[in-house]
């Protein structure tokens, strides 16, 4: 059977800090030509007409929680993967913190069969650390995984890595890309007993940053890095939220040759301290929703190359959960849907480039975990594409939110650009607010 075709024409291709006008053949699952003009010379050729809008390399979302196995009340690999391919998110690395967890090969391999038979959008795993599983994070094969991830506070479960010894161990052992969420647990813990004496469990959702702070991150982040340096592992750190920790990070390396990089949400990018008074429970995080000035001080070390990936975290919880007090009320939301489009929001006021978003969350991404053949436009590589159309407004709303949980934080939210077009090696999956019935969905393989 002869390879399917499809002809994308007038396009603005945003690939490598360029944008030039062209058009892009499909062969089968790869991109195969790239020009200025490109006519379809067989009758068989699907031929879509981009009117001029952008396109993207999809984007590679590096740390998602889809809450399967053992959650799914919240969400599955299905549902929150239709959600991505609908946000122009066409990769994404789901983290291991299910239940079971994922902290063993069985468990590893029984993700990759469930995101084999229903995942719409590509998929790769973290592989979870624990203070006693070092003999399972050596037999993990780093061609076939996207990394390990660590727990430094906030984990679920035993997930919680706090023997120094032990994290040293695991630094020194292992040649996987280690990614760590740090917030310092004492001080959490101290923070949070402090606020309860004051306001028993109903604490003012506005507390949240207050609790975990600045220092509970830098506390935690800092030694990390230190950690690193020390040992010589490859360490990226997720979901930075604090001015302080900006001073951490270099942009005075390339990023292949980074040894210590650095990740922002898009949660932290958009939302500050002064939100909680309207949002609430909505935009309880962990690390938390800090001041504008933190949110400030995030942009700049984005846009100078300090952090290097924009992510999610997508974590959806039900409405229901998140609508309990304080001390009850599970931290984490769905973005993965909107993600992009927020970032284009950012394109429109000015602060941020086209060519700059393209950077952190499609090609950066690939870079950064070795991932092969993806988040570039490049003839050979898989076809995951976007088209971006970036004037043609519409309203976040519960009859067009995808995810599980039914709620978005951007519910009520005008974006000026939406997502027309979303394939998945080469696949159309995604067509103007419909899913399609295409599910072209691969397993993420590296390059290492």
């Amino acid at each position: 059977m002869a390879d399917k075709l499809t002809l994308i024409k007038h396009v603005k291709i945003v690939n490598e800090g360029k944008i030039f006008e062209g058009d892009i053949l499909i062969k089968g699952q790869f991109i195969y030509e790239i020009a200025s003009s490109i006519s379809a010379k067989t009758a068989n050729v699907n031929v879509i007409d981009a009117e001029g809008n952008f396109v993207i390399p999809g984007a590679i979302d590096d740390q998602v929680h889809f809450r399967e196995p053992g959650l799914t009340h919240k969400a599955t690999i299905e549902t929150e993967s239709k959600a991505a391919v609908a946000g122009g998110i066409t990769s994404f690395i789901e983290m291991p913190n299910t239940n079971p967890q994922t902290t063993t090969i069985d468990k590893l391999d029984e993700k990759f069969e469930i995101a084999r038979t229903t995942s719409y959008a590509n998929y790769s795993f973290m592989f979870g650390g624990t203070n006693d599983n070092l003999e399972e994070i050596l037999k993990v094969n780093p061609k076939e995984v996207a990394g390990l991830k660590l727990f430094l506070g906030s984990s679920t479960g035993n997930m919680l890595v706090d023997d120094p010894q032990i994290l040293e161990k695991i630094f020194a052992s292992t040649n996987l890309l280690i990614s760590v969420h740090c917030e310092d647990e004492a001080t959490i813990r101290k923070n949070t007993q402090k606020y309860i004496d004051k306001y028993g469990d109903d604490i003012p959702m506005h507390c949240h940053p207050l609790i975990r702070n600045a220092e509970t991150c830098y506390l935690s982040s800092s030694k990390a890095i230190e950690l690193a340096k020390k040992t010589g592992a490859r360490l990226h750190v997720f979901h930075l939220s604090t001015a302080k920790e900006m001073d951490l990070f270099t942009n005075k390396i390339p990023l292949k040759d980074k040894k210590i990089t650095a990740e922002v949400c898009i949660h932290h990018l958009w939302f500050s301290a002064e939100d909680y008074e309207k949002k609430g429970s909505l935009i309880k995080w962990n690390p938390a929703v800090k001041t504008s000035k933190d949110r400030d001080a995030l942009w700049k070390a984005l846009l100078d190359d300090r952090i290097d990936v924009i992510a999610t975290d997508h974590a959806p919880h039900t409405f229901e959960e998140k609508q309990q007090v304080y001390t009850k009320a599970p931290s984490g939301g769905p973005l993965v849907q909107h993600a992009v489009v927020a970032m284009f929001e950012a394109y429109h006021k000015q602060k941020i480039s086209v060519e700059t978003i393209v950077q952190k969350m499609c090609h950066n991404p690939a870079i950064l975990f070795q991932i092969e053949k993806r988040g570039f436009i490049k003839e050979g590589y898989y076809a995951d594409l976007v088209i971006v159309d970036a004037n043609h407004p519409w309203t976040v709303n519960k009859q067009n939110i995808l995810y599980k949980c039914g709620w978005s934080p951007f519910e009520g939210t005008t974006f000026k650009s939406r997502i027309s077009h979303t394939f998945v090696n080469g696949n159309l999956v995604y067509n103007n607010f419909k899913l399609t019935k295409e599910r072209a969905a691969m397993r993420l393989t590296f390059n290492r």
